[in-house]
């Protein structure tokens, strides 16, 4: 076993000797063809290497593209300008200079191509260096220009390459938040955050209108991925970090205005959002827009169509577009008539299990905090809790229950849900229509919070003791709901197990010592008189 043992240990060392050999060979290969162009033919040699199999060689091979290509950029030593075909370049009458730069070019182009099917590789290793090489490949190219562009508008920026290192980050059919992940380094330059932008907002128009509107989840999700890595500055002397810096007419650039910066934000967010979502996403978008992206946007009531959209779905969905439609209510004065009849439809009893309970409940505080509400709309709110408290867990109840204290301290003509007067002979009848949806025609304030009341024998201790504050005229201080409202159960029981508790309790107030004694004792008297 021994000798099989050594032979084993040998040929691993081969291998890693071998490994270590092919990567001084394609270094060495990359000196060589830099200090003579006699060996430009070795070129082949590395993207020979850039096509293996193994992870190792592919990122080796990467590696020496990457100094290859972006000395040979810095030296101007490849081809400017539209590129001739390959035979063109070799028949044509041309000097050996020029057919040398031709013939970079083209090996330039083909390194370029292979880097950008690595992308799509299985190994996240290969990806990884592959973009890192095409990234370094974009800053040579903004620096030194293969082109004469004709637009001032885009000045000497790889528009074209990275709109092709987008497209194939915007995968239909691979799921590339990892690799998305590792490009969000990139995304934290000025200018290479602008183009990206315009390049999403392209490609998203070409693949959604290819697929006529259908759903594509994998794809859908990466440009999610891609386009929520993207934050946008607050102040236009924050534009500082640019790859390309242009030698003149920097501050005309749109790329280093922070006006275009919004912009084409808000061009790139609208167009993805006019197309249909996958459910899950219009949570994942909600969840970020009101702090990500309505503050970019340099005309955020474009958002008022997705918004009163996603707020009409119903159930949680409607619950985080709250966020978005308080914010334009709020601060860009949107009018929207139908907004608290909606509200209060969203008052059903799974709005106490769902994950965003806390944030709803903030929210509808925040809106129903205006003294200049009506009264039948503050008593239909507060009916309405009501009614639901009665099958709702104890956690919803410490929230539901100084929320409806707090409306009728704002609104003193809510007191008659508290004390409704009654003849004799009246029916014990609630008037109050649960199932009616329009809160002006529930009949509310004909009713009473009799609901409260019930609770007040409910099993939990904090429950009834909340409960039993109706008994008395509420104070004038608001109750803080914000301590309650991401309380668990969980949290709740472990409160109640850390209650202190009385450990000594006096049963007698002398102490029997004698009892179980013979003798002289009671017992003892009693044996004597039988």
């Amino acid at each position: 076993m021994a000798p099989a043992k050594r032979c084993n240990v040998s040929l691993a060392a081969t291998a890693e000797k071998s490994v270590k050999k092919a990567k001084i060979d394609i270094n060495a290969q990359v000196e060589r063809i830099l200090e003579s162009r006699k060996n430009a033919n070795d070129v082949f040699d590395i993207l020979e290497a850039l096509e293996s199999e193994k992870e190792k060689d592919v990122v080796s091979a990467a590696n020496a593209c990457s100094k290859l290509f972006c000395t040979l950029l810095e030296k101007k030593e490849l081809f400017l300008g539209k590129l001739p075909g390959e035979e063109e370049a070799v028949s044509g009458e041309c000097s050996a200079e020029e057919k040398y730069q031709m013939f970079m070019r083209h090996r330039y182009n083909s390194c370029v191509e292979l880097l950008l099917e690595h992308l799509s590789h299985d190994l996240h290793g290969v990806k990884e260096s592959a973009l890192c090489c095409l990234m370094k490949f974009a800053a040579g190219e903004g620096k030194y220009p293969l082109e004469d562009l004709d637009w001032t508008e885009h000045y000497s920026f790889p528009r074209e390459l990275l709109q092709a290192v987008v497209d194939r980050l915007l995968s239909k059919t691979t799921d590339n938040s990892m690799l998305i992940s590792r490009f969000q380094e990139f995304l934290e330059m000025e200018d290479v955050r602008y183009y990206v932008m315009s390049s999403i907002r392209e490609n998203v128009g070409k693949v959604m209108d290819k697929n006529k509107g259908a759903l594509v989840p994998i794809y859908q999700n990466n440009v999610f991925t891609l386009m929520s890595n993207i934050s946008i500055p607050s102040q236009e002397s924050e534009l500082t970090n640019f790859m390309v810096k242009q030698e003149a007419k920097h501050e005309d650039w749109k790329a280093a205005k922070l006006n275009e910066h919004k912009r084409v934000f808000e061009r790139m967010w609208l167009g993805f959002l006019k197309y249909k979502l996958p459910s899950n996403m219009y949570k994942k978008i909600l969840v970020i827009l009101h702090d990500s992206i309505l503050p970019h946007m340099s005309k955020p009531t474009l958002m008022i169509d997705f918004l009163t959209a996603a707020y009409e779905v119903g159930g949680a969905i409607s619950l985080l577009a709250l966020n978005g439609l308080f914010v334009l209510i709020h601060q860009h004065n949107l009018d929207y008539p139908d907004f608290y009849k909606n509200l209060y439809n969203l008052l059903e009893p799974s709005v106490f299990h769902v994950k965003y309970r806390a944030r709803f409940f903030h929210l509808a505080n925040l809106f129903l905090s205006s003294s200049h509400l009506p009264v039948y709309l503050v008593a239909a709110f507060a009916k309405r809790l009501a009614r639901l408290a009665l099958t709702a867990p104890p956690t919803a109840l410490l929230i539901v229950l100084p929320f409806v204290y707090n409306l009728i301290r704002r609104h003193p003509s809510c007191r008659v849900l508290l004390h409704k007067p009654s003849t004799e002979g009246e029916l014990l009848e609630d008037p109050y229509l649960m199932d009616e949806e329009d809160p002006v025609k529930c009949r509310a304030l004909e009713s009473s919070l009799w609901e409260i009341k019930t609770l007040q024998k409910h099993y939990h201790p904090d429950v009834a003791k909340a409960a039993l504050a109706i008994n008395t005229p509420l104070s004038g201080k608001e109750d803080d709901i914000n301590e309650v409202l991401e309380i668990t159960t969980h949290e709740l029981m472990e409160r109640d197990l850390k209650k202190s508790q009385i450990k000594n309790i006096p049963l007698e107030f002398e102490i029997a010592t004698q009892l179980l004694k013979g003798g002289g004792d009671v017992l003892g008297q009693h044996f004597c008189l039988d």
